[in-house]
């Protein structure tokens, strides 16, 4: 699946937003197989529902993660 990619790293948060479509202000990720997307969402965050987020983004096209940073 290729995926484009949109991040925003803060101090309390991050934002990452993943389209299957381009956009211009998305770098591209890359043609991820669907153990490529595991190991992705696993980097992100290791208690991340991998299954459910790698569902909606083929459902959907898009995903829009929201992952607080614990200090």
């Amino acid at each position: 699946m290729k995926i484009w990619i949109s991040q925003t790293d803060t101090n309390t948060y991050k934002l990452i937003k993943l389209s299957c479509e381009q956009h211009s202000n998305y770098e591209y990720l890359g043609d991820l197989s669907s153990e490529e997307l595991r190991n992705f969402f696993k980097e992100l965050k290791d208690d991340i529902d991998i299954e459910k987020n790698i569902h909606l983004l083929e459902y959907f096209g898009y995903l829009h993660l929201f992952i607080t940073c614990k200090k």
